[in-house]
């Protein structure tokens, strides 16, 4: 297959399958002309790649992945580890946005949105309402 087929059949763009290639994470053979020859076992991890990435997994963890994927000695508590560690990561990261949501909700509530200059938003932004207090 060529970069363009298994670009179709994996929903990966042929760039992302570049970058991969240039980082190492996949290593199509190449034909004389110098042509990427993917075969099934490239595909199948693309598709792979392409399912972590699309979990949030990072460029790292998918290496990590990879690795433990093509390892038949793997623990599987070795895999369960790192997706708790990345489940850990995006609770994290909910609860950031969260106080966020929170944060941004009461500073528009607080802000008149009429035609005069005073804006609790960009009190808030500029640090103003801290050195009040």
């Amino acid at each position: 297959m060529n970069i363009g087929d298994v670009a179709a059949r994996s929903g990966l763009p042929a760039k992302t399958i570049r970058y991969y290639e240039d980082i190492g994470l996949i290593c199509p053979n190449r034909s004389a002309n110098g042509y990427r020859c993917f075969e099934e076992r490239d595909l199948h991890k693309l598709a792979f790649l392409g399912r972590a990435r699309a979990l949030g997994f990072s460029i790292e963890d998918c290496r990590l992945l990879l690795g433990l994927y093509e390892d038949d000695s793997r623990a599987s508590a070795d895999v369960k580890q790192l997706a708790q560690a990345h489940l850990s990561k995006i609770e994290e990261k909910i609860n950031d946005l969260e106080a966020m949501r929170a944060t941004l909700s009461e500073l528009i509530t607080c802000c008149s949105g009429d035609n005069r200059p005073d804006c609790p938003i960009l009190k808030d932004l500029s640090g103003e309402c801290e050195d009040a207090g």
